[in-house]
């Protein structure tokens, strides 16, 4: 199916947005810290004409639905389209005189394996929208407007990352942003000899069913006891820890705090073009996310422990938390040791069999017809 046999009238054209992997930096960017994420070659492909009379008509080959939006507020679209209806609101909100449109959906990657699925499908409509509407629109400011579709109108109180990770990231590079003031540095990201192995443990994450919301309040929580804007502020950590009495909001700050070190540490490492010692890193990031911030799962865990027990360099899981993939650092000549390594132990648990697949550092959004 196509978008004549969609709307039975040709497009005015496709744009693509990928999805991402955060190599390193987990839950600080809304906590005004660092993170590096890379873009995927899987992403979101959205084919979209105008409309004159102002309807958003959204469907996706992923779903059976067909929708019609006339009046796109929060509480009123729910489900994969309010991502896309909410990038118009979060647009006309911003001022710019985007109309209706006819869009139709297609994508690659996984939804619910934490690669940023729900980013990836705001970008591609917002490039769209602009594009049909002859809007120009920074891609900082882009990403924000997108980013604000999913904190306002989604109801997920994310932060800035995956957005900029899809809109400005470049090929063969992570990027470095600095969540507080937007600035961004393209690092490159060279894996000759090495694979990024992306392994889906095929436990669904929601991140707005509370979890993430929860863990983003106590960071909040514990910045407003120390008296400093955001955990990225806080300088003596071990005084940090001691003025905090709730051991839970000492575990919160103690992750976001060094993850934000190991952050710059992975950049260090990256522009010495020693890549493969960012492996000890991705480890170091899991067990704090393991056990400081409290969001891994057991799949997680496993595939964590047998990569790194079957050679990787190291690993962690990636995303918001509570399911979705694991990266792994490899040696070329040990993935598919890994990738067995993997399966086997899966299978001895009963759980379902993991999907895996090679990460390769790729384009950012963009017009593709």
């Amino acid at each position: 199916m196509d978008f004549r046999d969609c709307y039975g009238r040709d497009p005015e054209g496709s744009w693509r947005a990928p999805g991402r992997v955060n190599l390193i930096g987990e839950h600080t960017d809304y906590n005004d810290g660092f993170v590096l994420p890379f873009a995927l070659a899987q992403g979101v492909t959205v084919t979209a004409a105008r409309r004159d009379d102002g309807v958003l008509e959204l469907r996706s080959l992923q779903s059976p639905d067909a929708l019609r939006v006339t009046d796109p507020e929060p509480g009123r679209v729910t489900g994969w389209a309010a991502y896309a209806a909410g990038v118009a609101w979060a647009l006309r909100k911003a001022g710019y005189d985007v109309g209706g449109a006819s869009i139709l959906i297609d994508s690659d990657l996984p939804q619910g394996a934490g690669l940023s699925s729900s980013a990836a499908l705001e970008c591609a409509v917002a490039l769209a929208l602009c594009d049909l509407y002859g809007i120009e629109v920074p891609r900082p400011e882009l990403a924000r407007i997108a980013q604000r579709a999913e904190n306002d109108f989604v109801g997920m109180p994310c932060g800035i990352m995956d957005q900029s990770a899809s809109l400005l990231c470049t090929e063969g590079h992570a990027l470095l942003l600095d969540c507080r003031s937007g600035l961004s540095a393209q690092v490159p990201l060279d894996l000759t000899g090495l694979s990024l192995l992306v392994i889906d443990t095929r436990a669904q994450h929601e991140l707005v069913d509370g979890g993430y919301a929860a863990r983003r309040a106590a960071c909040e929580e514990a910045a407003r006891l120390l008296g400093v804007p955001a955990l990225r502020d806080v300088e003596d950590l071990a005084a940090a820890l001691r003025a905090l009495d709730d051991p839970v909001l000492r575990r919160r700050t103690q992750h976001v705090v060094t993850d934000d070190h190991r952050v710059q540490a992975a950049v260090g490492l990256l522009r010495a073009g020693a890549v493969a010692e960012v492996g000890a890193l991705l480890t170091a990031s899991h067990l704090s996310l393991r056990d400081q911030f409290e969001v891994s799962w057991p799949e997680a865990d496993v595939a964590v422990e047998e990569a790194v027990r079957a050679g990787a360099r190291g690993a962690r899981m990636v995303g918001g938390g509570f399911g979705g993939s694991v990266i792994a650092l490899v040696p070329a000549d040990r993935a598919e040791g890994v990738r067995a390594a993997v399966t086997v132990a899966y299978a001895d648990r009963g759980w379902e069999a993991p999907r895996f697949t090679d990460a390769v550092p790729s384009a950012g959004a963009h017009r593709v017809s």
